[in-house]
């Protein structure tokens, strides 16, 4: 975990808990189990810091043990489906993001703005859509998503400097890394209410997506129906995707407490 490796790096010893968050997050999600010389590989973290660590993440649930190995825990995915912007906003937005898929038959994406990043809450496949970067639960940089330009086209000015100031990773050979570029690119999403990602985020995937706010008008989350370039034509997506949005947005401001 990158504040793990920072801190050692600065002198400035990492709490348990900074050690605890290294351990869970050094499963990435594809779905490996993990031995402690990999988690000690992965987190920097001496081998005895990781079995100490491990064994107290087991009695928590946190963990389970298979044999010499590790996987994440049941207990993390109950306190998961406990965290009210996710869960209210999924329930929200499943309906909408049905219709969606049905209308348009592409995959739809359900993410929110997590610092420099997008969280992937819900996602809906097509059947025949393209193989995509993205997972439930799973993280992309912002700036190589459509998800993630129409959320932070709306973000307050210092949240859209922190990504300008980068480091602004090359998922593709498309993906813009030109700060300029970006910060003109936003201005454009701002006015129109739509956003896209012409294989920016992976080769042979294209996508539009739409901006969730709430009654002040601040970000709640982004919409999107992603698809293969020969299929999808994204421009003439765009008015289904921002209707969506803008419908989805006016239940939010009525059903659920964002402040």
């Amino acid at each position: 975990m990158q504040s793990v490796r920072s801190n050692q790096q600065n002198g400035v010893a990492p709490s348990v808990l900074d050690r605890a968050m290294a351990v869970l997050a050094a499963f990435d999600g594809d779905g490996r189990r993990l031995g402690v010389s990999e988690l000690s590989r992965r987190t920097g973290l001496a081998k005895s810091t990781v079995h100490r660590l491990a064994a107290e993440l087991v009695g928590h649930g946190l963990l389970e043990r298979h044999g010499t190995e590790l996987a994440l825990g049941l207990r993390l995915f109950e306190l998961g489906e406990q965290v009210p912007r996710q869960r209210d906003l999924r329930a929200a937005a499943l309906p909408y993001m049905a219709d969606l898929r049905a209308a348009t038959h592409q995959t739809v994406h359900l993410a929110v703005l997590d610092g420099v990043e997008v969280v992937y809450l819900e996602i809906l496949h097509s059947a025949d859509g393209p193989m995509l970067p993205s997972r439930v639960g799973g993280r992309l940089p912002a700036h190589a998503t459509a998800v993630g330009k129409a959320q932070l086209a709306f973000s307050p000015p210092e949240v859209i400097d922190a990504v300008l100031r980068g480091p602004l990773t090359r998922l593709s050979t498309r993906t813009a890394t030109a700060p300029g570029l970006l910060r003109r690119e936003l201005a454009r999403i701002r006015e129109q209410g739509v956003a896209y990602d012409h294989e920016e985020s992976l080769a042979g995937v294209v996508c539009a997506a739409s901006p969730l706010l709430t009654t002040d008008g601040s970000v709640a989350g982004a919409i999107s129906v992603s698809g293969r370039p020969g299929r999808l034509n994204v421009r003439r997506m765009a008015p289904a995707v921002r209707t969506a949005g803008l419908a989805l947005s006016r239940d939010l401001a009525a059903t659920v407490p964002w402040r």
